[in-house]
């Protein structure tokens, strides 16, 4: 079955279909979920709180082809929600003269940069969004992907000089430059 088959059956309330979409979005939600809080332990309970509200609002989702984005949604406001919590601790911990560890703040603009691509990249067709993941997010080079994926390196150059052009004229769209 496909993700948007598997989308509509868990919609529909197929518990199988739910599980089997989790376990094919759970490395995507941990990159992003550790991008976002910065360590293990919070992005695994990331993963777990995002599993459950989306077990229980599947009925929502509008579009089961949509059923990514949903999820990556849900975990990113579970983030921001993780960060503000945070910072408020380490607030009332500083003005309360606390010893309490340094949460480090990042950068509010670029925290949506890698939102706002992660987002893009998960609307790119599948082998360009495999080639793109696997070269900058796992750093994997051109040789190594193209071992990987079992297609010749001049497929895998061109799958990424078409994916990177998507992404940008995505991320230029609306007159915003993202660069």
């Amino acid at each position: 079955m496909d993700n948007d088959q598997l989308a509509a059956a868990a919609k529909g309330g197929d518990e199988s279909a739910f599980y089997e979409l989790m376990q094919r979005h759970k490395v995507q939600m941990y990159k992003i979920a550790f991008a976002c809080l910065g360590n293990e332990a919070d992005a695994l309970e990331a993963m777990q709180e995002v599993t459950y509200r989306a077990y229980l609002r599947i009925g929502k989702l509008r579009e089961p082809k949509y059923f990514g984005t949903w999820i990556v949604r849900i975990l990113l406001h579970y983030c921001a929600d993780e960060r503000k919590r945070r910072s408020r601790r380490y607030a009332a911990g500083e003005l309360l003269g606390g010893k309490e560890s340094a949460y480090e703040h990042n950068d509010e603009s670029a925290y949506l940069d890698k939102v706002l691509l992660e987002a893009e990249v998960s609307k790119l067709v599948d082998p360009y969004q495999q080639v793109i993941r696997l070269k900058y997010y796992q750093d994997l080079t051109i040789t190594e992907i193209a071992r990987r994926m079992d297609h010749p390196e001049g497929t895998i150059k061109t799958w990424l000089h078409k994916a990177l052009r998507g992404l940008r004229l995505r991320l230029v769209k609306d007159g915003e430059r993202h660069d």
